[in-house]
């Protein structure tokens, strides 16, 4: 299974735009083991309209038009389901399994995700029920997809 992130908002170069890297090549270089590929980040500048409403439906829109045909799509959102790292792993390593091609894990704005997206989405999950900045969120997940692939091929990355 392929799998991308889309984001709104461009990561400069820094040591944030470093680390993740880092883990989405640890990943790209580990799924394969285990059936998963990573496919690419899809970058967005933020919507430069004056209500938060339209901005969020230029920027689903744009997710929409990256999102491939039948892809899974996920949403990471401070009001979204918890999950610890063996049942993100679980969750993508089901999906792997139910034979999905693609799937698409989406970092919102500063506004937030449309919701139209909700309605779309096949999960909505949180990476804490803090607000992360999407530099940090992008560090984040690209960790967790990483660290998923070890929890998938019993690698000791993860402990417990």
């Amino acid at each position: 299974m392929r799998i991308g992130l889309f984001a709104v908002g461009r990561l400069k170069a820094g040591p944030e735009k470093e680390l993740a890297s880092r883990y989405l090549d640890r990943f790209a270089k580990a799924g394969p083991a285990v059936s998963l590929e990573f496919a690419r980040v899809t970058e967005v500048n933020e919507s430069r309209a004056s209500a938060a409403d339209t901005r969020k439906r230029e920027e689903a829109g744009l997710l929409e038009k990256s999102l491939p045909e039948g892809a899974v799509l996920i949403l990471l959102d401070e009001r979204g389901k918890a999950l610890d790292s063996p049942a993100f792993a679980s969750l993508v390593g089901r999906y792997r399994d139910q034979g999905k091609r693609e799937m698409m894990i989406a970092i919102g704005g500063a506004d937030g995700l449309d919701p139209v997206l909700y309605d779309r989405a096949d999960v909505v999950i949180n990476l804490g029920s803090m607000t992360w900045p999407h530099q940090l969120v992008r560090i984040l997940i690209a960790e967790q997809l990483y660290r998923a692939v070890t929890i998938l091929s019993g690698h000791p990355y993860h402990r417990v």
